[in-house]
């Protein structure tokens, strides 16, 4: 097998974690930690660098690229706790990859030549001299060199082009989201179909479709010239927010968010700052993620069950991200010159007057108001205009957040989506209008939130001194995408 004789070629095999005095399962467990890292961090890096050095004879065809990269950590898995971690994880999967791609691209070229000889001579084939260990038309023991026999001194970043590959045109808005979290995230197919409420076999297909359609346009694994790539950027930079939100609030599962995924659109925004660092809606797109990150570890409870804004404890609040979220947006702001900010840009404002409160009380809600209007101006989607609405409430008084409320309660798209009788409820509540109060947050859980917004809506209703309404587990959780200004 290639793969085998890439494991014991030596070029990746001295150990970072010293075989300790028959230590073996600490040895073991250091290099499958390790493991676990080098997937999140290095699955998309390894993969673009696979369909792209190899780009000639896959053809574009990711999903060589993928299931190459896939054996690459399942040999990993067993190669590092037996042989020790290599020094250059991204380097040692790269070269594996590489090696299982172009032997299925060597074995596909052989099907593909003979195949139609087969069919033509088909009474002789059986007498045919060339059997399986024959010619492959390239020569012998590929393995050893060729195009994989490329220097590994360091894995380039590839990751932008292997997004733009998967937010290219030709594919539908839907397919280019699940085709990034699946293959420059590295998101199972089940966990991608969780992300979109479907089943696993309908996401495997659209999965398939997509990459198909990728290879059928001839997509170039490249970062396209500059005109061609400011074209793109919108599409990536909402790849990537929409990857955040979905880490931000998880629509499935008992926590409130998916780490994992949140941590991986942080690391693709910063990337994508360091490949395209004069974009205004690249830096405030990464200084929106950096800020909300920051605010992470005071979301939840010990519990688990959400906290509310109000009641959060600053003092969790990660300074040395919110330094690093500012002064992310403090670049983006002059990046943008006199120009109108876009919609990430302003986002990342609103989470910006959140980080410089000293207090939820001190928040500064009349900016935080203009920035909604703005934001509506830019984007106005129904969860900004619903987020625009609750920004009233908080500027203007309870009163006048509740008309904003119901005068965009009438939009059917938000009529499945339980943030608006929350919101709805806190007006309420606010007005001292408790059993109004209790209905909406009812309401609220009848949508079926996820199961960390689920305690939280309880809580809220315990707090009122109303009984819980009746559980209706098993159902899958409400949308679970926020995309408001306030993160």
């Amino acid at each position: 097998m290639a793969g085998s004789g890439a494991v014991g070629s030596g070029a990746v095999g001295s150990g970072a974690v010293a075989p300790g005095a028959g230590d073996d399962a600490r040895r073991a467990q250091a290099a499958r930690a390790l493991l676990v890292a080098a997937h999140r961090e290095h699955w998309g890096t390894v993969l673009a660098a696979v369909a792209r050095t190899v780009g000639g004879p896959l053809g574009g065809d990711l999903g060589i690229a993928e299931e190459a990269t896939q054996d690459a950590f399942v040999q990993a898995l067993e190669a590092w706790p037996r042989d020790g971690a290599p020094e250059r994880p991204a380097a040692w999967l790269t070269t594996v990859a590489r090696r299982r791609a172009l032997d299925r691209v060597r074995r596909d070229a052989v099907l593909r030549r003979r195949l139609p000889l087969l069919a033509v001579e088909a009474d002789r084939a059986a007498h045919a001299p060339h059997g399986p260990g024959g010619a492959d038309g390239s020569g012998g023991a590929y393995g050893s060199g060729g195009a994989a026999g490329a220097a590994d001194d360091g894995v380039p970043d590839e990751r932008l082009a292997l997004v733009l590959a998967c937010c290219h045109p030709a594919l539908a808005p839907e397919g280019r989201v699940a085709l990034t979290l699946r293959m420059v995230c590295g998101l199972s197919t089940a966990e991608v179909a969780r992300a979109f409420l479907v089943s696993e076999p309908t996401m495997a297909a659209r999965l398939t479709r997509a990459k198909r359609k990728v290879a059928a346009a001839g997509v170039p694994l490249r970062v396209p010239p500059p005109p061609e790539l400011a074209a793109r950027l919108p599409t990536v930079l909402d790849v990537v927010h929409l990857a955040a939100t979905a880490g931000h609030t998880a629509s499935t599962g008992d926590a409130l968010r998916r780490d994992d995924l949140a941590a991986r659109a942080l690391d693709l925004a910063r990337v994508l700052a360091v490949l395209v660092p004069r974009d205004p809606e690249v830096l405030g797109l990464l200084a929106l993620l950096v800020l909300t990150e920051a605010r992470a570890p005071a979301r939840t409870d010990a519990q688990g069950v959400p906290v509310p804004l109000e009641q959060q404890d600053r003092a969790l609040w990660d300074a040395g991200l919110t330094a690093e979220g500012l002064r992310h947006l403090g670049t983006a702001r002059r990046a943008l010159g006199r120009r109108r900010p876009g919609r990430h840009l302003l986002q990342a404002e609103v989470a910006a007057v959140h980080a410089r409160a000293a207090s939820y009380a001190a928040t500064d809600w009349q900016r935080l108001l203009l920035l909604h209007d703005a934001l509506c101006a830019t984007w106005p989607s129904p969860v900004v205009r619903l987020a625009r609405a609750a920004a009233v409430g908080l500027a203007r008084g309870p009163e006048q957040g509740l008309a904003a409320l119901d005068a965009v309660a009438g939009d059917e798209r938000l009529r499945s989506y339980p943030y608006l009788p929350a919101a709805r409820g806190e007006m309420l509540r606010r007005l001292g209008r408790r059993e109004e109060a209790a209905a909406e947050l009812r309401r609220a859980l009848a949508l079926q939130p996820s199961a960390a917004e689920r305690r939280g809506l309880e809580r809220r209703l315990a707090a009122l001194g109303a009984p819980e309404a009746p559980r209706r587990d098993g159902g899958p959780g409400g949308s679970g995408v926020s995309g408001g200004g306030e993160r």
